[in-house]
């Protein structure tokens, strides 16, 4: 039975990419997601799933049930990033979880979705100048030192619009594969 319309568990998820060879996070592995379905390759769906479970068992029962969630996060983000509405969040840890936790979530989105645009092979050179800033901005994402990061009110806010960003910069990527090079200007 295909349940697409559930909610994806971060942890589950997460439990699940253990058959995986990079061990990604869910957070990771969104983000990978993301940046090849933005990038707007037909495949990428296929491609994201044949890189996460590259030398994975097909036949053991772990890994058909990774794919299976693989194939729902896929088709859920597929609809959200169509959307023309304001819909695509980052697949990332519950709002209950301690802030370093999550900002280590956001931390391996940005990093995936880096890392997706590079298996893409995008190429970043014919892109906006406000895109290639904004990819300037995730990989400075991915050098923040997270360790000994206080849990605090102002820290809580960075995180939110941290999260707000790396969203709009997945739309920015995603509207731009949308549009025509001609079009832009």
């Amino acid at each position: 039975m295909h349940q697409s319309s559930r909610a994806i568990d971060y942890q589950e998820l997460n439990g699940r990419l253990g058959v995986s060879e990079l061990s990604p996070s869910a957070a990771e592995a969104h983000g990978i997601l993301c940046a090849m379905m933005c990038a707007g390759g037909p495949e990428a769906e296929e491609l994201w799933i044949a890189e996460l479970l590259a030398g994975a068992d097909d036949a053991d029962l772990l890994t058909r049930e990774c794919r299976r969630s693989l194939q729902d996060l896929a088709e859920r983000t597929r609809g959200e990033i169509a959307s023309t509405q304001i819909g695509f969040t980052p697949l990332l840890p519950d709002e209950s979880a301690p802030l370093v936790e999550r900002a280590v979530g956001l931390y391996d989105w940005s990093r995936g979705f880096l890392y997706g645009l590079g298996l893409s092979g995008m190429d970043a050179s014919r892109l906006s100048e406000e895109t290639r800033e904004a990819f300037d901005d995730l990989a400075s994402l991915t050098r923040l030192e997270l360790g000994d990061l206080e849990d605090s009110e102002d820290n809580e806010r960075a995180l939110m619009e941290l999260a707000e960003f790396v969203r709009v910069a997945a739309a920015l990527v995603y509207e731009e594969q949308e549009t025509p090079q001609e079009q832009r200007g």
